[in-house]
């Protein structure tokens, strides 16, 4: 029997009904089989989040990184009050959606704009954007289109010593390893 899933899924399984896979064996459970590599699903519960990372005096966790989804990154960022990234672009896309406090984003133009509560902000690849977190700091959700971003964080927390940040020049080595500039 040959099972082929919709275009976007562009996964043919090969399924052959003998002593190894009975009828009630999922597409999931084949593919894993042939593939071991294959992501495994992932729930994540506060108290098994790792350790925040410390990335340009904010706090990142990562809830999912590209090598255990197999593509996207999941992460929480917090941070204080005028805490944020400089200027920066990547190869991937970027959304955030503001859990708690306020946030100026700058999108590749002369004029921030406020992010409030329950706003989501997408960034696609390659835009030039940076944010500050407003009086009173807050949280957000940032989801990346691919992995990177984990790794580069967890480089860059390698790096800080003492909260402080790593100088620019050991800044732009790293972040020049994972494309982004």
């Amino acid at each position: 029997m040959v099972i082929v899933l919709p275009r976007p899924v562009a996964v043919r399984l090969r399924v052959q009904l003998n002593s190894n896979v009975r009828p009630h064996t999922s597409l999931l459970q084949l593919h894993q089989r042939q593939h071991p590599m294959t992501p495994q699903p992932i729930v994540q519960e506060p108290a098994s989040y790792p350790r925040p990372l410390q990335v340009v005096g904010e706090l990142v966790t990562v809830l999912a990184s590209g090598a255990s989804t197999g593509s996207y990154e999941l992460f929480i960022q917090e941070g204080e009050e005028g805490s944020g990234p400089e200027p920066h672009y990547h190869p991937w896309d970027e959304s955030f959606f503001v859990i708690r406090g306020e946030i100026n984003f700058n999108i590749e133009s002369d004029q921030p704009k406020l992010a409030k509560a329950g706003t989501l902000v997408h960034i696609p690849a390659g835009c030039t954007h940076w944010f500050r977190w407003l009086a009173g700091g807050g949280a957000m959700l940032s989801i990346t289109s691919r992995e990177a971003a984990s790794r580069m964080f967890s480089d860059i927390d390698a790096a800080t010593v003492n909260g402080e940040r790593p100088s620019r020049e050991i800044m732009n080595e790293i972040c020049g390893r994972y494309g982004c500039t």
